[in-house]
């Protein structure tokens, strides 16, 4: 199993709609425009809040990335493989570690391995919840098994440290039982993290399988507790936290490419106190681009429904800051020095004090060591304690 010993905050972000890529019926990919390269002004930034870059998808698609043509080259869109090498040379000197974002359940129309799909009873090929041009594999065929052995060796060699698994909850978990041995052989401390919306999240997890989860779970618990302003909803949901840190470290999060902006959600000042759970409660937290800056953003309708959430970048942070957006940006890199200095965050353990409808109190312990949390919808409150003494307070944050 991997290490995930260094793996204390991630960056998740989407590159082709943070690089200005044009996203659907594209012709000229502007192959000179090297887009990859325009999140190096972003690199310190990032090595700010995070410890690792989560890359969205980066290689040939046809479209938004999740539907693949080629996993061995990078998207014409984003440049070439020596500006992913550039990436990776660039992260690194700031102490940054990239994980890649692979989609292994199906592939686009047009993949090398169309003709290697999994089948319905009829005899047609199987689709991915309903997307005709989304062709799931079939994982019992070798050819499938080995070109994904292929690849996650490929970009391992390359410089990444790890992947996400996008659509996990679609593979049956065994599957990784055949391939995962194989690339940890010659890369032990990669790491594998899986997309799982729902069901048996430790099922995926454990001895030859991956190292981690998405916890949805939680990541709702989080915005309806404070939407709703019913914190018994998260209360009962970091009970259900601790069981699965008994077998793995969940990925925490309270944004990502797939959903509404926590600020658009909660307001900007529930927003912050999301941020504040996601820092203070167990797991590896992962923050997605532009919610440290309070960006908002809701789903749109139809084929083009996410695409408000997978904004452009600024070509600069310089661009992107104001007074307001660096107060949320400061308590962000408050709690990412935290779990820095707290890597027992990771596999601790949440006991609640006091709970009521618009207050929470809870501590956070593991390893001789523990921390007091304190939410107050009410009076608009929340601190960190640590040793008897306030160590973090709740700014005032306009919504």
């Amino acid at each position: 199993m991997g290490d995930d010993g260094g793996m204390d905050t991630l960056w998740q972000i989407y590159p082709l709609g943070a690089t200005g890529a044009p996203i659907r019926d594209w012709t000229d990919p502007g192959t000179d425009e090297h887009r990859l390269r325009r999140l190096e002004p972003w690199l310190d930034h990032a090595a700010g809040i995070s410890d690792m870059l989560l890359l969205g998808p980066i290689f040939t698609s046809a479209t938004h990335g999740y539907d693949t043509l080629d996993h061995f080259t990078l998207d014409p869109r984003l440049g070439t493989d020596d500006d992913f090498d550039n990436l990776v040379g660039a992260a690194g000197e700031r102490g940054l570690g990239i994980i890649l974002d692979g989609v292994f359940n199906h592939v686009a129309d047009g993949h090398a391995l169309s003709d290697r799909v999994a089948r319905n009873e009829d005899g047609s090929p199987r689709v991915f919840e309903g997307h005709g041009s989304l062709l799931e594999l079939d994982h019992a065929d070798p050819a499938v098994i080995d070109y994904i052995i292929r690849v996650l060796s490929h970009w391992l060699d390359r410089g990444a440290m790890g992947w996400r698994m996008d659509a996990a909850y679609r593979i049956e978990p065994a599957v990784w039982e055949q391939i995962l041995p194989v690339v940890r052989k010659q890369h032990p401390e990669a790491w594998f993290l899986g997309e799982v919306i729902h069901g048996d999240y430790t099922s995926f997890t454990g001895k030859n399988r991956l190292d981690s989860v998405t916890q949805y779970e939680l990541w709702k618990a989080i915005w309806s507790s404070l939407l709703d302003e019913n914190f018994y909803e998260l209360e009962w949901s970091l009970q259900r936290h601790d069981e699965f840190l008994e077998s793995f470290s969940p990925n925490t999060f309270i944004g990502n490419h797939d959903v509404e902006r926590i600020a658009s959600t909660v307001g900007r000042s529930k927003a912050v106190a999301a941020a504040v759970i996601l820092f203070t409660t167990p797991g590896i937290p992962s923050i997605y681009y532009g919610d440290e800056l309070g960006w908002k953003a809701t789903k749109g309708e139809g084929f083009e429904a996410d695409d408000p959430l997978r904004p452009e970048l600024p070509r600069t942070p310089a661009d992107a800051i104001d007074d307001e957006s660096r107060l949320i940006l400061d308590i962000y890199r408050w709690g990412a020095n935290f779990r820095r200095e707290h890597p027992w965050l990771k596999t601790a353990r949440t006991d609640k004090l006091h709970v009521t409808n618009t207050s929470f109190t809870y501590v956070t312990h593991g390893s001789g060591q523990e921390i007091t949390v304190v939410l107050d919808l009410a009076e608009k409150n929340a601190r960190v304690e640590k040793d008897g003494r306030i160590i973090w307070t709740l700014p005032h944050i306009d919504d």
